[in-house]
């Protein structure tokens, strides 16, 4: 069956606007243009646009989701059983979300305890499992089932202080890295020390024991995988760079 564009964006919910857009940038040509410049959309053009608006849906940025659509080895149902499973994914930590508020309420009803680990647990178990889905296979390659297995249980088993010391860390290391690559700072400066200090705090909140060369690895994958060099990276480029410099050249001396 044949759309057009008008057709398509009444279906769709999109305006004709934005499909004139994607045609513009390549992102869903149409099936084909008449003579009198009117666009037409097929059964192809329709599972494509269902596809951008999934990813659209899940944050990704046109420029990515052309890149995703239109590789060689592009699986529509590959791509949807992905869906499903992020969507599964979020619908575990909505639902997580909700009973946490259910009985927070209830306790400040007086009708149950809560402990304060109890009030971030949600959070926590989201954490997890987005490490899991983006490193576990590597790192439990690379350091063992054990070894991942009691990460996570000591950061599910943080108390409210204690995890929003772990946030607050993150976030802190990310600063500093970033002034430090706009200030130039070299990688044995005292400033550089401050930031690998951290970050050891930082590992050894959820690592059973500190270990100076397992630091020096993990700080080598960070310029070494990509997701990784993009997260520290994502404002100021080099900040990973500097912290895996700043790691070899410190951890031996703190």
């Amino acid at each position: 069956m044949e759309y057009s564009i008008k057709e398509l964006s009444q279906m769709a919910g999109v305006s004709a606007r934005t499909l004139r857009y994607y045609d513009s940038i390549g992102l869903l040509k149409p099936l084909y243009v008449s003579e009198a410049g009117y666009r037409f959309y097929g059964e192809r053009e329709v599972s494509l646009l269902q596809q951008i608006l999934f990813y659209r849906e899940r944050g990704f940025s046109l420029k990515k989701i052309r890149q995703i659509i239109y590789d060689g080895e592009f699986d529509l149902l590959e791509a949807l059983s992905e869906h499903l499973r992020e969507l599964e994914r979020q619908k575990q930590h909505t639902e997580s979300l909700i009973r946490m508020v259910r009985r927070t309420m209830r306790q400040m009803k007086g009708e149950c305890m809560m402990s304060d680990a109890e009030k971030f647990e949600a959070f926590k178990e989201k954490l997890v499992r987005e490490n899991e889905e983006r490193y576990g296979e590597e790192i439990r390659r690379k350091y063992g089932d054990d070894e991942i297995d009691e990460s996570n249980r000591r950061l599910m088993g943080m108390s409210q202080e204690d995890y929003e010391r772990f946030q607050t860390l993150g976030r802190e290391i990310l600063e500093r890295l970033e002034d430090g690559v706009k200030e130039s700072i070299q990688p044995d400066s005292e400033k550089a020390g401050r930031i690998v200090a951290l970050h050891k705090e930082w590992l050894g909140m959820t690592w059973k024991e500190y270990k100076k060369e397992a630091h020096k690895a993990v700080a080598n994958g960070y310029i070494k995988d990509e997701r990784f060099k993009a997260y520290y990276d994502r404002e100021t480029e080099g900040c990973a760079l500097l912290l895996q410099k700043a790691v070899q050249y410190w951890a031996d001396r703190l």
